[in-house]
């Protein structure tokens, strides 16, 4: 399982995520060439452990467990891994 991005993040892109991600798979960071032309943060779903600690630290409640996405964003699993495919 993996935690998933999904559309409350886009035109947000608040990085405290980032900040508490012990395995450094949320991105773009602030510093990555991408971050201002990104319309939101991607979970690599290869590299998320699962911990669940960027949940609560997303202002806009953006990210949930992978068998807790609602059913109207389902498709940012896929979004998500596109992302880091295009890499």
């Amino acid at each position: 399982m993996t935690h998933i991005i999904a559309e409350p993040c886009i035109g947000t892109k608040d990085t405290s995520c980032v900040d508490v991600c012990p395995v450094d798979c949320i991105h773009p960071t602030k510093d990555n060439e991408k971050f201002e032309t990104a319309k939101m943060l991607y979970i690599d779903p290869d590299t998320c452990i699962d911990c669940g600690l960027c949940v609560d630290e997303c202002p806009v409640q953006a990210i949930f467990p992978e068998e807790d996405l609602p059913e109207e964003w389902k498709n940012y699993l896929e979004v998500n891994t596109a992302w880091f495919e295009e890499e």
